[in-house]
């Protein structure tokens, strides 16, 4: 326990110097290759213990166990995702602190090739929607790109109420084809946001809920209502609103880290495990690199299950 620092920072170093080689081979099947953003998606996730390990504590699922916060790498509609940080934390560390946040992100960005930390777009649901952790994405040092979920306060319940018919404009599904039910509009000039990020936008999606979903009571008239901020100056409500709404693909990437042993820490020390989740990471890693350069199209989504299934075994 005493030499985990120690063994995390040669861990990460050696997963990032083989990250830039993987990268370069891979070509135009990399991330970023096509001179675009590389999106980062952050989110936390609820990983159980059955017994008292060190730190562990209830969770805000009312489980007991640890509350990790990951960062992932995704790779598009074509493959994957690989995981830059997996930052194990206590059960009961809080969705939305922006000290957790920007340690995580600094993490992931140690990750990534040099010439490539400048074109990063890091998205985040509105746990990552603070002052703090959006102040830090657009410091001068580092000038981020971001689109973060925003918080539905009064102010911006007002401002949709507000929002003229002519102004929603249809969504999008993930094949960029018209969503039918679902509509979106900008409400950055009816929304006081100073103390924000200058050039911060801020975007809402209105849909109608499917059948048999329970309405909250941030939903108005009927329709279900979500925001999200980003500082991009260009691009179409629905293309903005739809590149957001792909970080739910975060999810599918956590799903697969808990498949390749990150649904279980095995160990009582905390240090331990968090070297334990360093692994996992490296066992995903060489899943998605294994899939960006030997694999074909559709194998590069698999999952892990299926990946035992139809190749390993």
């Amino acid at each position: 326990a005493a030499d985990a620092p120690r063994s995390l920072k040669a861990i990460r170093a050696a997963r990032s110097a083989a990250r830039e080689r993987v990268w370069a081979l891979a070509g135009p099947a990399a991330p970023g290759a096509g001179g675009g953003l590389i999106p980062l998606d952050v989110d936390a996730t609820v990983v159980t213990s059955c017994s008292e390990k060190e730190q562990a504590a209830p969770t805000w699922k009312k489980t007991f166990g640890f509350h990790p916060l990951t960062v992932f790498a995704d790779h598009g509609p074509q493959g994957c995702g690989e995981p830059l940080a997996i930052m194990l934390r206590p059960g009961n560390a809080g969705s939305n602190t922006a000290a957790d946040h920007i340690q995580a992100v600094k993490l992931a960005l140690a990750q990534l090739p040099q010439d490539l930390r400048r074109r990063v777009l890091i998205r985040a649901d509105s746990g990552g929607g603070t002052h703090e952790f959006l102040a830090w994405l657009t410091g001068a040092a580092r000038r981020l790109h971001y689109s973060v979920g925003f918080p539905m306060t009064d102010d911006v319940q007002a401002a949709i109420l507000a929002v003229p018919k002519t102004a929603w404009t249809p969504a999008y599904d993930g094949d960029r084809m018209v969503r039918p039910g679902a509509w979106v509009a900008e409400l950055t000039g009816m929304l006081n946001l100073a103390g924000w990020p200058k050039g911060m936008r801020v975007i809402v999606r209105k849909e109608r809920p499917h059948p048999g979903a329970q309405l909250r009571f941030t939903d108005l008239g009927g329709h279900r209502f979500t925001c999200f901020a980003t500082d991009s100056k260009g691009g179409q409500l629905a293309d903005l609103e739809l590149r957001h709404r792909l970080r739910a693909r975060c999810e599918d990437r956590i799903r697969a880290a808990k498949d390749t042993g990150l649904r279980n820490l095995p160990l009582h020390g905390y240090a331990q495990n968090q070297i334990w989740t360093e692994l996992v990471a490296m066992a995903c890693e060489l899943l998605a690199w294994t899939q960006m350069l030997a694999l074909p199209c559709k194998a590069r989504r698999w999952e892990p299950k299926r990946l035992r299934l139809r190749i390993f075994a």
